[in-house]
């Protein structure tokens, strides 16, 4: 096989780019359903409410909605579409809802609790802060598999690939019986050193398939964890495998189910799957567990394709929806678009649920704060809490009018005099402005005893508080100061609370945009078609007792080239022969536990200065991370594993730059109401401005309004508030 270029670092020809013009990218939300369509050169998007009991059919009334704002049919738009991008949340609910088929797990014998034994901090292990401190009511998640339905079978390969002990036929099949007589309707096999020897899992997997053939109705699925994650750490491996099984049922039926619809409609293209590695990929090349927290990823590639245009190298990323708040970090983004992306942080240690899994995830944080977030005063602490539980869309806040009746934050907004009643959504959802009242006066406002616009400020200050605290946390414990970022704010209740969030970072700016409410479809119409594969190959780059560095690069080198021979296969698969190729590495110094991820500078290794150039790489990200005083060159340096990236790039939607005009925004002035700014400043009639007429170079000092159909933006009385060269809102504080 011919190798490729060795730098991992390169720009891309714009005749190397995937040609798709005609695209609709959809995000569902836990509230919102969000639709961003690019038409025939035009831009249009829409959002409609979540249907958790049938996600297809939100799917599809946002698509409607889209279609008839382009005043085409559905048939229309879909046969003239070129892709249509889908990030899921079925993934998420069906963990939610415990509802996946009963499972086998075939493993090595001795080792048939490793999934349940887990890792020490598997009872917090993706709990939010609250629950994470109250140790004595610590519990395991609920596992996804019976105990009864877990076998071991003798067998062993040694750490070097070597069978140490035979597998046995017999017993597999004896095994293989009780599971189904058991109930199981799937099976997983992942047995110990697989990742290096994966014999005994394939013939597992023969047994199994002699036993029930596919042409049989008792024929299941079978995942072998060599196959889904083939790298060492069995309880990620395992559990990345089950992972994939659990899903694997209840995600293909309805994706299957959603893709004969668009077919049905006129689509006759392949239905790509968004995935947390910040691409998209067809959804017969996707697994389940590669699409879990693919919206919020989404966020983060648009905010680089956004901060790219606007030559902005550090961003903080915020998406405040109506159930959660989201948030990551763009860092050192390199504003020449060269293929690095390493300017995107990895989940050290990434969770599905509350399970640890293997697979490489961009990083995003998320806690139980958004529009839909309950409010309740705490008799025993005295103290006003604000999520992490939510009202969802259904009931939804008070305001809704649907059942509802706690105070949320929505409700607070509307109290507040920030959101019109009569104009969310464009007017589409009318709010019961009495109900909101009555919620938050029953629910805080009596309890305390204090004034009801007084009980409304104090949710959204706490919940202010507890988006900002979260994302100073995140920001500094990577090393960085929030000061040199913009925050980037968006989701359709980002631009109202931006403006109090933001000031517990105080970046260089804050920033909103004509979209905000449909971001992450924005970020999926911007993805690559991006692939990880992973191999837990070790070698010993440099041996500290001899002073040896390797040598021998074939080693290293074949890696890569397996690697790269299972890329393309896929990348044939989508008639394209432009691939980017990146390399990451897990290295680590001898005899320390903690292993660092890097960006390799070589994909291949070809002479003692790559040699060199990789470990200064790894010293680098090494201080960085630990200090410099934590390098212990003298242990030796170890590679662990192998991350290559595959990425072909596809057309990214061109942001429309405009001349900056003068900075009186009087003609999109609407009307003026009263808002509450603080017990300092009370109630003030405050100006209210129409996003759509204002007009780039327009300025607004606060307090100001300013209201688009899917979003409201707040400018408190500390704020100016100007329109960039892109239409972006620009909030600084004022001078």
């Amino acid at each position: 096989m011919t190798k490729a270029a060795n730098s991992t670092n390169g720009s891309t020809n714009v005749a190397d780019v995937f040609d798709i013009r005609d695209t609709i990218s959809i995000d569902i939300g836990g509230t919102f359903t969000d639709c961003y369509v690019v038409y025939d050169g035009r831009t249009v998007t829409a959002k409609a409410p979540t249907t958790r009991h049938r996600l297809a059919s939100g799917f599809g009334q946002a698509i409607s909605q889209c279609a008839a704002e382009l005043g085409i049919s559905v048939e229309q738009l879909l046969g003239s579409t070129d892709i249509v991008r889908y990030a899921t949340t079925l993934a998420m609910n069906a963990l939610i809802e415990r509802n996946g088929p009963p499972l086998g797990l075939i493993t090595t014998q001795g080792f048939e609790d490793t999934i349940y034994i887990g890792r020490g901090a598997q009872w917090h292990d993706g709990l939010p802060m609250e629950r994470k401190r109250m140790v004595a009511r610590g519990q395991r998640p609920q596992p996804l598999i019976d105990r009864a339905r877990v076998v071991g079978v003798r067998e062993r390969v040694d750490d070097s690939g070597r069978v140490i002990t035979p597998l046995d036929p017999d017993q597999v099949r004896e095994k293989i019986r009780t599971l189904v007589d058991r109930g199981a309707m799937g099976f997983v096999v992942a047995l110990m050193q697989s990742h290096r020897n994966p014999v005994h899992e394939r013939m597992i997997k023969e047994i199994i398939s002699e036993e029930y053939p596919q042409s049989y109705l008792g024929s299941q699925p079978i995942l072998l964890s060599s196959e889904v994650l083939c790298k060492g750490g069995e309880y990620q491996r395992d559990m990345t495998t089950v992972l994939a099984a659990y899903l694997h049922r209840t995600m293909a039926e309805e994706l299957t189910e959603l893709g004969n619809s668009l077919h049905d409609q006129g689509y006759r293209r392949r239905l790509f799957i968004a995935n947390s590695a910040g691409g998209a990929n067809p959804l017969e090349r996707t697994s389940a567990v590669e699409t879990y927290n693919a919206g919020p990823v989404a966020g983060v590639i648009g905010s680089t394709h956004v901060a790219r245009s606007q030559g902005i190298s550090n961003v903080i990323v915020s998406d405040m929806g109506g159930t959660s708040f989201d948030l990551g970090t763009v860092v050192n983004l390199d504003l020449e678009g060269s293929a690095d992306d390493s300017h995107h942080f990895y989940s050290h240690m990434p969770l599905i649920d509350r399970f640890r899994v293997g697979i490489s995830m961009i990083e995003t944080k998320s806690i139980g704060a958004g529009g839909g977030s309950i409010a309740r005063y705490n008799e025993l602490l005295d103290s006003v809490e604000v999520g992490p539980a939510s009202a969802g869309s259904n009931p939804g806040p008070a305001a809704f009018d649907l059942g509802g009746d706690d105070p949320t934050v929505t409700d607070a907004d509307v109290v507040l005099g920030y959101v019109d009643p009569d104009y969310f959504l464009g007017g589409s959802i009318p709010l019961n402005k009495e109900a909101a009242e009555d919620a938050v006066r029953r629910g805080l406002a009596e309890p305390l005893g204090i004034e009801l616009e007084e009980a409304a400020m104090l949710i959204k200050d706490v919940i202010d508080a507890k988006m900002g605290n979260e994302i100073f946390k995140e920001v500094n414990l990577k090393g960085y100061d929030p000061a040199d970022f913009s925050l980037f704010a968006f989701g359709g209740a980002g631009g109202t609370h931006v403006a109090g969030y933001g000031g517990y970072v105080e970046p260089r700016e804050m920033r909103t945009f004509p979209f905000a409410s449909v971001f992450s479809a924005f970020g999926i119409a911007n993805t690559d078609f991006v692939r990880s594969y992973e191999r837990g190959d070790s070698l010993l780059l440099y041996h500290g007792a001899t002073g040896q560095w390797l040598e021998n690069y074939g080693e290293f080198n074949k890696v890569v080239e397996e690697m790269q021979f299972e890329a393309l296969k896929d990348a044939k698969e989508l008639d394209s022969e432009h691939v980017v190729w990146s390399l990451d590495l897990h290295m680590r110094y001898g005899m320390q536990p903690h292993v660092t991820r890097i960006r390799s500078p070589r994909l291949f290794i070809e002479s003692p200065a790559d040699v060199e150039e990789l470990y200064q790489a790894f010293e680098r990200e090494y201080a960085r991370v630990y200090s410099e005083s934590a390098i212990f060159f003298a242990g030796g340096v170890e590679i662990l594993g192998f991350v290559l990236w595959s990425q072909i790039r596809t057309q990214k939607v061109e942001l429309t730059r405009h001349s900056l005009g003068t900075a009186d925004p009087s003609a999109a002035h609407k009307s003026d109401r009263p808002a509450f700014w603080g017990i300092q400043h009370g109630w003030l009639q405050t100006p209210v401005y129409d996003l759509a007429s204002l007009r780039p170079g327009n300025e607004i000092a606060g307090p100001a309004i300013v209201e688009a159909t899917d979003t409201t933006i707040v400018v408190d009385p500390r704020r100016r508030f100007q329109l960039d060269e892109l239409a972006n809102g620009v909030m600084t504080g004022k001078e």
